[in-house]
C-alpha cells in the first residue's frame, strides 16, 4: 500500500505543476489584471507558434537524438502513429454519433487524435525521476535517458500535429466558410449565370446576332468526328488540370511544413549527421553557441503555451454553444478507450520483442495514450479564427480531468512496469 501511495504522489507532482501555471494564465487573462486579454494571448501564440515551439522541437532532437537511440526507440514513431490512427477513427465516431456541426469536425477529430505529446511529457518526465517512489533507478540517468523519450515523443508528435491535425482543421474550416458563402449567395444570380452559360455569350432571346449566327454556321460545318476528339482530349486534359489544382490546394507544402515540422527536420538532421553533430552539439563544438540560443528560446515554449491554455479556460468558463455530448465523447476517447488500447499495443510489442525491457521507456509508450488533448490545437483554431470558444471548453474540461485521470494512469502505468 505505502509503494503505490508513492507512486501516486510521484505521479501527481507534474499535473499539479501544469494546473498551477494554468491558473496562473487563468488569473493573468481576468479583466481586473488584463495582462494577458485576448490581443495579448494572440501576440504570444504567434511567438510560440513560430520561434518557441520550433527551437524547443529542434534544440531537444538535435541534443538528444543519435543513430544508436534511434536504433533503440524505432518503436515510439510507430506508436504515436497508431495513437493518432485509433484517435482519429475513435473521434470520427463521436462526429457521426454526436452530429458535430461542420465547422467542429476537424476540431473533434484533431482533440481525439492528438495528445498532448511533448510538452506533458518534458514536465511529467524530470519530475517523476526526482521523486523517492520512482521506479525508474537514479534520478540523473532516470533525467538524461527520459529526456532523450520526451524529445523524441515531442518531435513526431509536432510532425503528425502539424502535417495532419493542422490540414484537417483548417480543411473543416474553410468547407464550413465555404458553406456560408454558398447558403448567403443570391439564387436570381446563379440562375441568371447558368442561362447565360446555356445561350452563350448572345444576349439577343429572340432574333441572334450576327455573330452567333457565324458561331452556329461554322460549328455546324466541322466534322461531327472531329468535334468530338476535340471534346474528349480537351475533358480529360480539363479532368487533369482540375485533380493537380485539387491535390495542390489540399496539399500546401508551405502549409503543411509548419514550423515545428521544420524544426524537427532540423534536429534530426543535426542530430543524425555526424559532422553537423560534432559543430553544434557539445560545450567544445565550435558552433555550440548556436544550440545554446535555440535551447534558450525552446525553455519559453512550455510556460508561455501553459499560460495562453489558462487564458483561453477562461473564456471556456464563460461558456459556448458546443454540444455536451462532444466534450464527453472526446473525454471517454482520451481518458478510457485510448489507454486500455494502449496497454493492449505496448504489451502485444514486448510480447514480440519489439519492445525492450526499459522501464522508463515502456513508461513513456503507456502514456503516450493517455494524455488530454495537443495544446496546440487552441493555436490552430487562433490561427483559422474557427471553433476558438469551442476549443477553450474542450481543454478546460479535458485538463480539469487530467488531473486525475493522468494522474491515475501514471500510477497503473508504474506499478505495470515495476511488477
Amino acid at each position: 500500500m505505502g509503494a503505490i501511495l508513492d507512486l501516486f504522489v510521484a505521479a501527481s507532482m507534474p499535473v499539479l505543476k501544469v494546473l498551477l501555471v494554468t491558473g496562473l494564465g487563468s488569473v493573468l487573462a481576468l479583466e481586473r489584471f488584463d495582462l494577458l486579454g485576448e490581443e495579448a494571448r494572440k501576440h504570444l501564440n504567434n511567438i510560440v507558434f513560430f520561434v518557441f515551439n520550433p527551437s524547443l522541437v529542434s534544440s531537444n532532437l538535435a541534443d538528444s537524438i543519435t543513430y544508436e537511440s534511434m536504433m533503440k526507440m524505432w518503436f515510439m514513431p510507430l506508436n504515436i502513429f497508431i495513437t493518432f490512427v485509433i484517435g482519429s477513427i475513435l473521434g470520427w465516431v463521436v462526429v457521426q454519433v454526436a452530429r458535430a456541426p461542420q465547422h467542429l469536425r476537424g476540431l473533434i477529430v484533431g482533440c481525439c487524435a492528438a495528445g498532448n505529446l511533448g510538452n506533458m511529457l518534458l514536465i511529467i518526465i524530470p519530475a517523476v525521476c526526482k521523486e523517492k517512489g520512482s521506479p525508474f533507478g537514479a534520478p540523473d540517468t532516470c533525467r538524461t535517458y527520459g529526456m532523450g523519450y520526451a524529445s523524441l515523443s515531442l518531435a513526431i508528435g509536432a510532425i503528425y500535429l502539424w502535417a495532419y491535425v493542422y490540414n484537417i482543421i483548417r480543411i473543416s474550416s474553410s468547407r464550413s466558410s465555404k458553406d456560408v458563402e454558398i447558403n448567403g449567395s443570391p439564387i436570381s444570380k446563379s440562375s441568371e449565370e447558368r442561362s447565360r452559360l446555356q445561350h452563350g455569350s448572345c444576349t439577343e432571346p429572340l432574333l441572334p446576332s450576327n455573330d452567333c449566327i457565324e458561331e452556329d454556321y461554322t460549328e455546324q460545318n466541322v466534322l461531327p468526328s472531329t468535334r468530338l476528339k476535340d471534346k474528349s482530349q480537351a475533358s480529360v486534359g480539363t479532368k487533369i488540370k482540375q485533380y493537380i489544382e485539387m491535390l495542390s490546394r489540399k496539399i500546401n507544402l508551405k502549409r503543411l511544413l509548419a514550423p515545428s515540422t521544420i524544426g524537427a527536420i532540423v534536429g534530426f538532421v543535426v542530430g543524425l549527421i555526424p559532422q553537423i553533430r560534432k559543430l553544434l552539439i557539445g560545450d567544445t563544438a565550435p558552433l555550440h553557441v548556436i544550440q545554446d540560443t535555440a535551447m534558450l528560446l525552446g525553455d519559453g515554449a512550455i510556460p508561455a503555451l501553459t499560460l495562453i491554455m489558462g487564458g483561453n479556460l477562461l473564456k471556456g468558463l464563460r461558456g459556448s454553444g458546443i454540444d455536451k455530448s462532444l466534450i464527453i465523447g472526446i473525454i471517454m476517447v482520451r481518458y478510457i478507450a485510448l489507454p486500455i488500447i494502449g496497454i493492449a499495443v505496448v504489451k502485444g510489442a514486448i510480447q514480440f520483442g519489439l519492445v525492450g525491457n526499459d522501464p522508463l521507456y515502456q513508461f513513456v509508450l503507456y502514456i503516450q495514450f493517455a494524455l488530454p488533448p495537443a495544446m496546440n490545437i487552441g493555436t490552430m483554431t487562433q490561427l483559422f479564427g474557427t471553433g476558438e470558444s469551442e476549443c477553450s471548453v474542450i481543454m478546460l474540461w479535458t485538463y480539469g480531468l487530467a488531473s486525475i485521470s493522468l494522474t491515475l494512469w501514471s500510477t497503473f502505468f508504474m506499478w505495470l512496469v515495476s511488477t
